[in-house]
C-alpha cells in the first residue's frame, strides 16, 4: 500500500481541555466550585480546583516544540499549538498528519478523572464529570461529526454511578471510557473484587469499550527516587502487563463474556511472550492452585476481550500473527512527547512495511472503528479520507517546529504528572 492511500484513525491522543469547556454545563450551586482556568501572577497557567493548582505541562503539549524543549515545566496556552485545546485547530493539526479520527483521554483530571475523587462533595465531582463528558461530546466530538471518536469519564468512586453514566453516554453515541488500570493503587477495590460488577455489566451491555491508559493508577513506574526519567518512559507501556495479567487471572472475563477493555498505550511488541507465559503457567497451577477456565487457555481469553494499541511497534507488527489482528489499533499520541506528528503516516509505514493491504487496513482504521461503534464514513466518503485527502485539506497549515526558548526541562518533576 502507498503511504498516501492509508486511512488513518488513532486510539490514543489527548485534549488540553479549554478554559470555557464548563461555562453553561455545571449545574448552577456548583458553579462557583467547578475548575477554573487562571493565569498565575508569573504567567504561566493553571486549572484551580478545590484548593489545587493543576499545570498545564511541557509534556502534555510539545507537539511542534524541539526535542531539547520538552520537560514538565508549567506553560501558558500562548505556548501550545491551538491543536492541544481547540477543536479546529486540532482538526487541522490532523489534516496536516494525514490522520482521518482520533479518541482523545483527558489532561488535567487525569487518565481517569482521579481529580474528582479527590473532592469532599462526591456529587459536586460527579456532576462536574457529567458536564466534562457533555462538553466531550458537544464540543469536542460534536463541532467535526466523524473526526473525534467520543471517550467519557467514569466516577471512579461509584460503580453504580459509572454504570448510569456508561448508559447516558451510549445513548448520546459514545461507545469507550477510561478507567484505571489498577484501581487498588487509587485505594479501591481491584480487579478481584465483585465491586465493579454493574459498571462492567453496564459496559458489556452496551458494548463500550474500557480504555486503561497507562499511568491511570497514578503511580510512575519507576525502582527508586534516583532513577533517571528514562526508566519511567522505558518502563511505560510495560507496566500495563500487570494490568494484563490482573484482568486474565481475575473473574472480568468469566463473568462478562462480551466486555472488551483496551490497554491504551500499551504498546504490543512485549505481549506474545506474555501471551506464551500466561499458558505456561496456567498449565502448571491450574491442578492446585483452583484456577479454572474450562476447556480455554489464557491466551484465547485475552485475544477475545483485550484491544491492543501502539504507536510505534515494529517488533510487535513483525508477530502480529501471534496476535489477534482483528484486535489491533494504531495511536498517534497527539500532542504528547511520545507522538509521531506531523510524520505518522511515514513512521507508521516503515513498520507496516511487507505488510498485505487487508491488514493494514484493519491495523490504521477497520479494527478501530468495528470496536468502538465508530464510522466516520458517514459523514466522510472514505475517498476524502486518505492521507493524501487530508493533506491537500491542510496545504499552508504552519507545522514548522517552534522554539519557547525559555523553556527548559525539569525531569525532576515529570513523576508528579502521572
Amino acid at each position: 500500500m502507498n503511504v498516501d492511500d492509508m486511512i488513518l484513525v488513532s486510539v490514543d491522543d489527548h485534549v488540553i481541555e479549554p478554559a470555557h469547556m464548563f461555562e453553561g454545563r455545571v449545574p448552577k450551586k456548583y458553579e462557583d466550585s467547578a475548575p477554573r482556568f487562571v493565569r498565575r501572577d508569573d504567567g504561566t497557567m493553571a486549572w484551580r480546583y478545590e484548593g489545587q493548582e493543576i499545570l498545564n505541562t511541557a509534556l502534555n503539549a510539545v507537539a511542534g516544540r524541539p526535542p531539547s524543549e520538552f520537560g514538565m515545566e508549567p506553560t501558558c496556552i500562548e505556548e501550545i499549538r491551538t491543536g492541544c485545546y481547540d477543536i479546529h485547530g486540532r482538526v487541522k493539526d490532523m489534516n496536516a498528519n494525514g490522520v482521518l479520527g482520533s479518541m482523545c483521554f483527558p489532561s488535567f483530571p487525569r487518565f481517569c478523572g482521579q481529580l474528582f475523587m479527590e473532592t469532599g462533595d462526591r456529587e459536586q465531582g460527579a456532576a462536574i464529570i457529567r458536564a466534562y463528558n457533555d462538553w466531550h461530546i458537544d464540543e469536542w466530538a460534536g463541532t467535526h461529526p466523524g473526526r473525534i471518536i467520543p471517550l467519557a469519564l467514569p466516577m471512579m468512586w461509584d460503580p453504580v454511578a459509572s454504570a448510569a453514566e456508561v448508559h447516558r453516554m451510549a445513548d448520546r453515541g459514545c461507545h469507550a471510557v477510561t478507567f484505571s488500570s489498577s484501581p487498588y493503587d487509587l485505594g479501591l477495590p481491584s480487579f478481584y473484587s465483585d465491586h465493579w460488577d454493574p459498571f462492567w455489566a453496564a459496559c458489556a451491555e452496551e458494548g463500550t469499550v474500557v480504555c486503561m491508559h497507562l499511568g491511570s493508577n497514578s503511580r510512575p513506574p519507576t525502582t527508586s527516587p534516583d532513577a533517571p526519567i528514562e526508566l519511567v518512559y522505558t518502563l511505560s507501556p510495560i507496566s500495563l502487563m500487570a494490568t494484563a495479567g490482573d484482568l486474565l487471572w481475575s473473574p472480568i472475563f468469566r463473568k462478562f463474556p462480551t466486555l472488551r477493555v483496551a490497554l491504551s498505550e500499551g504498546g504490543i511488541g512485549w505481549l506474545p511472550y506474555f501471551l506464551e507465559r500466561v499458558d505456561y503457567i496456567y498449565r502448571h497451577t491450574k491442578h492446585w492452585s483452583g484456577m479454572n477456565l474450562g476447556d480455554r487457555l489464557p491466551s484465547e481469553i485475552f485475544s477475545e476481550h483485550v484491544v491492543l494499541c501502539f504507536i510505534d511497534d515494529a517488533v510487535g507488527v513483525e508477530n502480529r500473527h501471534r496476535l489477534n489482528i482483528d484486535n489491533v489499533t494504531w495511536e498517534c499520541d497527539y500532542p504528547h512527547s511520545d507522538t509521531t506528528w506531523p510524520v505518522a503516516p511515514e513512521t507508521l509505514m516503515m513498520s507496516l512495511n511487507g505488510v498485505p493491504d487487508d491488514e493494514i487496513n484493519k491495523i490504521t482504521h477497520r479494527n478501530a472503528m468495528r470496536l468502538f461503534s465508530y464510522d466516520p464514513f458517514v459523514h466522510i466518503p472514505a475517498e476524502r479520507a486518505t492521507v493524501s485527502a487530508l493533506r491537500a485539506q491542510a496545504v499552508g497549515w504552519d507545522v514548522s517546529v517552534k522554539s519557547v526558548k525559555h523553556l527548559r526541562p525539569d525531569t525532576a518533576s515529570t513523576a508528579k504528572a502521572f
